[in-house]
């Protein structure tokens, strides 16, 4: 991302004495500034007072060039240069200070001062981002439960509680909380109803004030920390509309949680504060570091798991993730969590809703069942992202247009086919902790342990599953934010409350047989709530990927320390499972499906072919001499490339260095808003006097005034050289492209020049890699896509006879007066 860059020099072909260098900025006052600036030089006794100035003017320009610049949209973060330039802006700094604080030899406290709040700005800014997103997760705690109660009912002694609240002490419910009437087909058409509402005014917040809001976000946000720029992706509206809106879509009923939404959040908030900051505003770097730190947030104030907030963050969303990024992912996780719990949202003491504690231990004949629950999870991640995808081909080719008409409708079918399931009428977090109960001792919902009632149950919870899992395919996607965290973990939760409930049922039929002999007389032996909580843990590894967070994440929501081992156990099962059916989790798989510059680091590639395979060849190149400003304009208009190589010339193809597209169109249009230069000027990318210097005015130059410039504009050259990098990163056209791809993981550069003997032979960057890796994966997996879109086609021309004909019926019976949209 960063250039070398200095202030242009403009060439008179005068001899030297009309040679001076010109710095302005768009503001007056940053112009009079380094008016005043240049003026000290030319009045400079010593020299150490000229390289001062200088490097204080050249900083001036690269800060103006920031302001315009910032990081463009849709383009990835030279990290290198990045790098480069923030240690070139930080010795400026030092240098313009020194003289400032410093008296009489001694260092002055007002410098003492501001190094101590340098050195301390970062954790004051995580702290300040810490209190803010644990601020907001007891907010959106607070509204979202009363949210979700308002669709069964409403407390009599004040509107704003929610039932748990309402009856507060009370098993099963109180005469304070009302049901909305007493006549069950009212109440179901109630429930409907609240729930078409309720999302529909979520996508309709999402579509009308920002875009961005929908969905999940973990995806986009493991781009934007590897470097991929999207605008607005972590803007004030975006935080503002997710923080709105999550409540809505969530207490709608959709199969969707909270928890992919609240890493977004938390992102964005963390984005919207350091920005304030200067550091963080212009350091690319550093931010990356604060964002790594608010996705570790995000998660622990969604769990109540500031470790497996800090673990999901390593294994899951930064690619880099120095000793000093954890520290900072820890503290900020909490702060958060400190945050949270001082507000007391549930008003137990609890991070969050329920924390449950199994006091038995677990048996060794258990095993089995606990791989089962393991090979469920990766089958049901690879199920689930195999079907999300065809889904979301679906959406983007003929559901695009209908965002809110098509979330509306997927709610009012949540509604109407979950009301009558006890498990998927209630809230999914509250539907986990019903499963992850003990019965000895515990809240009997619904008959729930009643052995009378076992295969009811059993059918029951596997209708759940069955009926949540199509859900969340059909909900995980559409335009609100919307997570699969806790949608997968209430899948898990039910398949494995089932798989415990009949495990159960053989131990009570075989009492005395040789595999139960660890079980002793007397004392409940099974405990069908572990395997509910076992397989939330397998459902979440499988759709996400992920391991050593999962288990952590699982024993610090539940505090279930003698399962640690199982649940190890069993999240290992679920990722050889998952790896067998499929590479990447479904954040990985949606940054493929969107096409997003992404090298993940955890993959391994083995390609056996040269980086020359890859590259573009012939890349448009710029003389080092003897462009003309006309040429570079029309270049510029002509192609949409982020930056240009300098060539000794097209015929030798001599490598000189490389320019960005944005410090050019800079240097253009600062030369022409001088008006010192015509569209015949000569450009020079070189210096012609060898090595380059900053060229700056004094008694043997003397400056050109804009007159004497005006005459001569159509003769004049300008001097671009301060403006091109000269080493960019090069490789040799044999190099292995596995080679190449670690530089760009590793390293971060944005382009790659290849050449041979100092000769350009094409340029390389990460998308080049990434076309021939889906090349090679294409043509080693062939598929044949006609029949899949067959289907689609003819499952859109149905939707749409529906829809007429719905509309037709509607149009009837209202006379005409009442008509649905095309």
């Amino acid at each position: 991302m960063n250039r070398r860059i200095s202030s242009i020099s403009i060439h008179s072909p005068q001899p030297r004495t009309r040679r001076s260098s010109y710095a302005t900025s768009v503001s007056s006052r940053r112009n009079e500034n380094l008016t005043r600036r240049l003026s000290a030089l030319s009045t400079a006794e010593h020299g150490e007072a000229v390289d001062t100035a200088t490097t204080t003017a050249e900083e001036t320009v690269a800060e103006e060039i920031a302001e315009i610049k910032r990081y463009e949209d849709f383009t990835t973060i030279d990290w290198v240069q990045d790098a480069a330039r923030e240690n070139q802006r930080r010795k400026a700094r030092r240098v313009e200070r020194a003289g400032f604080f410093e008296r009489e030899g001694r260092l002055g406290w007002r410098r003492k001062v501001w190094e101590a709040y340098d050195a301390g700005q970062g954790w004051i800014v995580v702290t300040l981002i810490g209190i803010a997103i644990g601020l907001n997760a007891a907010f959106l705690n607070i509204v979202t439960e009363w949210l979700s109660d308002v669709k069964l009912g409403y407390c009599t002694t004040a509107f704003y509680l929610n039932e748990s609240f309402c009856c507060w002490g009370a098993e099963s419910g109180c005469p304070e909380w009302h049901r909305w009437s007493t006549f069950w087909p009212l109440n179901y058409l109630l429930y409907i109803l609240f729930a078409g509402l309720l999302a529909s005014c979520s996508a309709h917040l999402v579509k009308s004030y920002a875009p961005y809001a929908a969905g999940s976000g973990i995806s986009e946000i493991k781009c934007i920390i590897a470097g991929f720029v999207m605008k607005g992706f972590l803007g004030f509206w975006t935080l503002l509309i997710k923080t709105l809106a999550m409540p809505l879509s969530i207490a709608s009923g959709l199969s969707v949680g909270k928890e992919g939404p609240s890493v977004h959040y938390a992102v964005c908030t963390g984005n919207v504060i350091s920005r304030l900051f200067d550091k963080y505003r212009r350091n690319a770097a550093k931010t990356r570091e604060i964002l790594s730190a608010c996705a570790a947030a995000g998660v622990a104030v969604a769990f109540g798991s500031p470790i497996g907030g800090v673990l999901f963050s390593l294994e899951e969303m930064s690619n880099y993730f120095p000793l000093k990024t954890m520290w900072r992912s820890y503290y900020c996780c909490l702060v958060a969590t400190a945050v949270l719990a001082a507000m007391n949202p549930f008003r137990t003491g609890q991070l969050v809703m329920f924390t449950v504690r199994y006091d038995r231990s677990w048996h060794f004949f258990e095993l089995p069942f606990y791989i089962l629950l393991g090979v469920f999870g990766g089958l049901y991640g690879a199920f689930v992202m195999m079907w999300h995808l065809r889904m979301q081909a679906f959406r983007k080719r003929y559901l695009s247009q209908y965002p809110i008409l098509e979330t509306t409708v997927l709610a009012i079918a949540t509604a109407m086919l979950c009301y009558p399931n006890m498990f998927l009428r209630i809230d999914m977090t509250e539907s986990m902790e019903i499963l992850f109960l003990e019965c000895e001792g515990g809240h009997d919902y619904d008959e729930l342990c009643d052995r009378q009632n076992r295969w009811g149950v059993v059918f029951t919870l596997l209708c759940a599953t069955l009926l949540r899992t199509l859900l969340v395919i059909l909900s995980y996607g559409c335009k609100v934010p919307a997570g699969i965290f806790v949608p997968s973990m209430a899948i898990g939760a039910s398949f494995g409350r089932m798989i415990g409930i009949l495990v159960q049922a053989l131990y009570e039929a075989f009492p005395n047989a040789a595999f139960f002999a660890a079980c002793e007389p007397d004392v409940p032996c099974i405990t069908p709530g572990t395997y509910a909580f076992l397989g939330a843990g397998a459902a979440l590894s499988g759709i996400m990927h992920i391991t050593v967070s999962v288990v952590v994440i699982m024993f610090e929501l539940t505090g279930a320390l003698t399962y640690i081992l199982p649940s190890m156990i069993v999240v290992g099962v679920t990722k050889a499972v998952a790896d067998q059916c499929g590479k990447g989790g479904i954040a990985d798989r949606m940054i493929w499906f969107n096409g997003f510059p992404f090298l993940d680091n955890k993959e391994e590639h083995t390609f056996g072919v040269p980086v020359s395979q890859t590259m573009t060849t012939n890349p448009t190149t710029l003389p080092a001499h003897g462009s003309t400003i006309r040429d570079l304009e029309r270049i510029l208009s002509e192609t949409k490339y982020q930056g240009f190589p300098i060539v000794e010339d097209p015929e030798t193809n001599m490598l000189l260095g490389y320019i960005g597209r944005t410090e050019l169109q800079y240097a253009l249009e600062r030369a022409k808003r001088q008006q010192i230069v015509g569209a015949n000027a000569r450009c020079f990318f070189t210096s012609r006097d060898g090595p380059r210097t900053a060229v700056t005015p004094s008694a043997a130059m003397p400056a050109v005034s804009f007159d004497d410039m005006a005459e001569t504009a159509g003769a004049m050259s300008v001097d671009f050289s301060k403006f091109v990098d000269p080493t960019p990163p090069a490789v040799h056209p044999r190099l292995p492209l596995e080679t190449v791809m670690e530089f760009f993981k590793k390293l971060g550069p944005r382009v790659i020049l290849v050449e041979y003997h100092g000769r350009l032979t094409g340029l390389v960057t990460v998308k080049d890699c990434l076309k021939y890796q889906f090349q090679v994966e294409a043509h080693e997996n062939p598929k044949d896509d006609s029949a899949l879109k067959a289907g689609q086609d003819k499952l859109w021309n149905v939707i749409r006879r529906v829809a007429d004909w719905i509309g037709g019926k509607v149009g009837t019976y209202s006379g005409w007066r009442l008509r649905l949209g095309e």
